[in-house]
């Protein structure tokens, strides 16, 4: 072992011994790579090739991430990279989750430290993010709460940022209306088997990290979930998972948004289909504060709600079918602009998203997806500009067709 110039000093004028270092530095690496062992190394790289049929290419309402700036094209969406070191089992166990985004999808993430200003929320163009970073940590309490201490996702939803994740590539309307991350505390308990309780504090229901909001130091974001799931005593309802959640505060529009959202999964006695629904409500309002604490009376009243309904078959070991049918209606503005007179004062938009995925290569998820959105209030929204105005003829921008593959390796 090799000692500095300071500590054979110390050593030659017997202040410390030699031995006695070497056992201490021992001691500090063990510790150390003991730490390290825990931790745990893992990411995605996720690309695609998006095709809309027909022109009109500039805009594609209700999209989150696979509408403009890729269509007719081959994209690289995201690489997530997480390190980890899970709770165990332990009364009193600690540890950490830290998640990176690099890629244009986590500019759209707006979480990141780099490019977004943490008060009026500048759009991000660092092509990076983090998306998660936080302490775990459990307290004995009844059956063990475990606690998030730092900036993690939101509690609400059925489809989650990770593609891989979710059913289908796209995304529902739904996820445009829910919030994605919060700065705070979470504490999740385990009532049993079957039912489990989460709520937490955080600065504000919108995105950003350390994010405050302008209004008043205690103006904070309030949130709270309960999830059941079926055990195996429930038969061929085990798995399947029923989950409510609520999220209320500041969001980026200045206004006090509340988020309520239903969903889950059952099991069929069918082998290998299941069928899952989901209703997210987002409601702004009454008041704009353009100035901190002073309410604008004549701001209006912003609302929207979206209804998915899925249905997934595992035809094949490795074939894989999903089905969403996705409806959503919303104050005029929320995902394009009505424009014309005599317009609709809202917009009303469905899709029809059919996803194949196979599995040919080990840790690649491979899909291909057709997706058919419309404009279901006679607004023709899919078109050159983000107006709902006829543009090129009657019905000809009410309708927008897409067609993607996906291919997705996780290490």
């Amino acid at each position: 072992m090799k000692f500095n110039k300071w500590t054979l000093a110390l050593a030659g004028a017997g202040v410390v011994s030699l031995a006695s270092v070497a056992q201490a530095e021992e001691a500090q690496m063990s510790q150390v790579l003991t730490a390290v062992s825990s931790t745990q190394l893992s990411g995605y790289v996720d690309t695609s090739a998006i095709w809309k049929f027909g022109t009109g290419n500039a805009n594609l309402p209700g999209r989150a991430f696979d509408g403009v700036g890729k269509l007719d094209g081959f994209n690289v969406n995201v690489v997530g990279v997480t390190l980890e070191k899970p709770l165990s089992e332990d009364q009193w166990a600690a540890g950490y989750h830290v998640q990176l985004l690099f890629g244009p999808d986590a500019n759209n993430y707006t979480t990141s430290p780099l490019g977004v200003d943490s008060v009026d929320g500048t759009a991000n163009t660092s092509d990076f993010s983090v998306k998660q970073a936080y302490v775990a940590l459990r307290t004995p309490i009844g059956t063990g709460i475990d606690w998030k201490i730092g900036t993690f996702t939101t509690i609400v939803g059925y489809e989650s940022f990770e593609s891989y994740l979710d059913p289908n590539y796209s995304r529902s309307f739904g996820w445009q209306l829910e919030p994605t991350q919060h700065t705070g505390i979470l504490g999740t308990y385990q009532a049993g088997d079957a039912i489990s309780f989460s709520a937490g504090v955080a600065n504000t229901w919108v995105a950003g990290v350390n994010r405050r909001s302008p209004r008043a130091e205690s103006m904070k974001a309030y949130m709270g979930s309960i999830t059941i799931t079926a055990p195996e005593s429930w038969g061929f309802l085990k798995g399947s998972a029923w989950y409510a959640g609520l999220v209320n505060g500041f969001s980026g529009n200045g206004r006090n948004t509340t988020t309520t959202y239903v969903g889950g999964s059952v099991a069929t006695p069918v082998e290998g289909l299941s069928i899952g629904g989901a209703f997210d409500y987002r409601f702004n309002g009454p008041y704009q504060f353009s100035v901190p604490g002073t309410p604008d009376a004549s701001a209006n009243v912003n609302w929207a709600y979206a209804i998915a309904g899925y249905l997934s078959f595992q035809a094949t070991e490795k074939l894989k079918l999903n089905i969403r049918g996705d409806y959503s209606q919303s104050a005029d503005g929320t995902f394009f602009d009505s424009g014309a007179p005599g317009k609709n004062d809202h917009n009303s938009i469905g899709s029809l998203t059919l996803t194949a995925d196979y599995a040919l290569w080990a840790n690649v998820i491979s899909r291909m997806e057709f997706r058919w959105d419309r404009s279901l209030g006679g607004d023709e929204p899919y078109g050159a500009s983000n107006v709902g105005a006829q543009t090129r003829g009657p019905g000809v921008n009410e309708n927008a067709l897409t067609f993607a593959a996906n291919l997705i390796y996780k290490f």
